[in-house]
C-alpha cells in the first residue's frame, strides 16, 4: 500500500503538542513547545517519518543512537555542528544530521519540517 500525504497542509489540531525532552534534545532556552504526528514507522521501528513543528528557542541535539534526514517546510532555523560554521535553513532546505552530529538547533520562527529518522 502507497501512503501520500502533504506534511504541509496537516491541520495542526492533528498534530500532539509536548515540550522538547531529552532523549530528542536537551532545551537550553527554557520550555520549547512542540508538535508531531509519526505518519510512517516499519515493524522494526529502525524507520520512522512524519511531521514535526517547533516554538522558537535554541536546544543541544545529540544524534548518537540514530540519523536524521529533514526538509523545512516553513519557518527558519540555524543548525551549528559542533566545531563548525552556522548553517541557516529555511522553507524548502534539506538537511542530513548523519550519526554522531552533535550541536544546536535556534528556531527562530516557528518551523516545520517532514523528518525521517534512521537507525
Amino acid at each position: 500500500m502507497t501512503h501520500a500525504y502533504n506534511p504541509a497542509e496537516i491541520d495542526v489540531a492533528h498534530l500532539e503538542a509536548k515540550p522538547l525532552t531529552p532523549p530528542s534534545a536537551h532545551p537550553l532556552s527554557g520550555e520549547i513547545i512542540t508538535r508531531s504526528r509519526v505518519e510512517f514507522a516499519n515493524d522494526e521501528r529502525t524507520i520512522i517519518s512524519g511531521t514535526w513543528e517547533s516554538d522558537p528557542g535554541t536546544s543541544r541535539w545529540e544524534f548518537l543512537t540514530r540519523a536524521e534526514i529533514i526538509h523545512l517546510l516553513s519557518g527558519a532555523m540555524t543548525v551549528q555542528r559542533d566545531g563548525e560554521e552556522p548553517v541557516e535553513l529555511t522553507p524548502g532546505s534539506v538537511a542530513y544530521f548523519p550519526l554522531g552530529w552533535t550541536g544546536v538547533w535556534t528556531v527562530t520562527e516557528p518551523v516545520r519540517k517532514f523528518y525521517v529518522v534512521y537507525k
